[in-house]
């Protein structure tokens, strides 16, 4: 192992390069460099890099406060300019990885993220894949690039490692600084090396044998909470079935203090991992000829919902003897979950889609996000919750938002000339809302 690479990692004088600033990778950036490395964000959105060197944020879990100063302290910078690579001693890699159409991986940022660092990789670098991928992504793909490229060998000339990014946006007490780390490395000198270089910013470093189990690790995490989803999804189909309140029956059941763990229904899966991470586990073992079963039923069910969802307006609408077609329907918080301004794979954005299939009128109101692009369209959050509410003929709760009055909401739609209906996916309102005459719920 490099010594000369240990001693600047330790004593934080090495070059660190984060490449791709967005919900993972500017706090990373950030955290390196309070911990005192000097350290360059390299994102090819210059919007991005423009926004951070004029000491601003663009996402929620930093701070202009925070960014301002280390711009101004020297020690944080961006650029679109991957030649920055040939003066860096670390190198994490935080770029997307969606989901083809398909429903096969789309790897495209992590082979571009590769090709350039193979251009300017050099002895003594330490590299570390944040991004979300399949196992053996590391050791197959991005492994093979640096080494026939550079000529340089693994273990001995340069370091690679996988580390899962656990980011969960809009948390504060579980935030990238105190979530515990899982580090994989090629071999045990990458895993040490790696793990030393983060641990001189993080308080918790979990170093295992290799890559692979880092990556499965984190496909584990999201595949638990997706199939879990999945159950109380379907759980709560059939206690409409069965006419049982869904919500009463997963607070009874979460009084048991031992082998059980609350999960809640909903409109369908959002954000960065839970809907992708585990159809990237399902596809890599379709290739050893193996069903992932759980998670294809899981995913079944979970893209359902959205649809599930519209069939319960209509039954709200029904209840009225007016029909969704022409029905003016208001969307309430299109954010993928409470009180962030996050719209990555938001189920807001499969059910309005639903209903504008079926002829309705849809708006939606949400603090967080003003405009909303999707289907060719451009949607804008209504000004003026109260009158929109009063004008609709249903009001859907899709995302529970914490500044949103629910009793008021409740009023508002008591004292509405269209006797306006609102379907509650989130048991946002509560018991106010149960066996409420205008209030249906999931």
């Amino acid at each position: 192992m490099s010594a000369k690479l240990q001693k600047l990692l330790l004593e934080k004088e090495a070059h660190v390069a984060v490449l791709g600033l967005g919900y993972v990778g500017l706090p990373l950036a950030v955290v390196f460099a309070e911990a005192g490395f000097t350290v360059t964000g390299i994102d090819p959105d210059t919007k991005k890099d423009d926004t951070v060197n004029r000491g601003e944020r663009h996402i929620r879990d930093v701070s202009d406060e925070q960014v301002k100063l280390l711009v101004n302290e020297g020690r944080l910078s961006a650029t679109s300019d991957f030649n920055v690579l040939d003066d860096a001693d670390a190198v994490s890699i935080c770029v997307p990885t969606p989901l083809r159409k398909t429903g096969d991986p789309d790897l495209t940022y992590i082979l571009d993220a590769g090709s350039e660092l193979a251009k300017h990789i050099h002895k003594d670098m330490v590299i570390v894949l944040e991004s979300t991928t399949y196992p053996g992504t590391t050791r197959e793909l991005l492994l093979p690039m640096l080494e026939e490229q550079s000529g340089l060998k693994i273990g001995r000339d340069f370091y690679l490692a996988f580390s899962p990014e656990r980011v969960d946006p809009g948390r504060e007490d579980w935030t990238t600084i105190n979530t515990p780390k899982v580090i994989g490395g090629i071999t045990p000198a990458c895993g040490e090396i790696s793990s030393a270089w983060y641990g001189q910013a993080l308080e918790s470093i979990i170093t295992v044998s290799s890559t692979e189990v880092a990556e499965m690790a984190k496909l584990l995490e999201n595949t638990f909470r997706m199939i879990n989803i999945g159950l109380v999804n379907e759980m709560a189909i059939m206690c409409d079935r069965l006419g049982v309140d869904v919500w009463e029956v997963i607070d009874a059941a979460a009084t048991k203090p031992f082998g059980y763990m609350k999960f809640t229904p909903g409109p369908g899966l959002g954000g960065h991992c839970i809907p992708i991470d585990p159809l990237y586990l399902s596809w890599k073992l379709r290739a050893v000829n193996y069903t992932a079963r759980f998670i294809e039923l899981a995913s079944e069910i979970n893209t359902g919902m959205p649809r599930y969802v519209v069939n319960r307006k209509q039954d709200a609408l029904n209840q009225q003897s007016k029909p969704l077609k022409d029905s003016q329907i208001l969307i309430l918080g299109v954010a993928y979950k409470p009180d962030i301004d996050d719209l990555r794979e938001s189920p807001a954005l499969d059910v309005i889609s639903l209903l504008e299939q079926k002829g309705a009128a849809v708006s939606y109101h949400d603090p967080y996000i003003k405009k909303v692009q999707h289907d060719g369209k451009e949607k804008e959050t209504v000004p003026d919750i109260s009158e929109a509410v009063r004008g609709s003929d249903c009001v859907v709760i899709i995302t529970n938002h914490s500044v949103y009055d629910y009793p008021a909401l409740i009023k508002m739609a008591e004292v509405s000339e269209k006797h306006t209906q609102i379907v509650d996916t989130r048991n946002a309102l509560g018991e106010a809302g149960r066996d409420h005459p205008q209030v249906v719920r999931l």
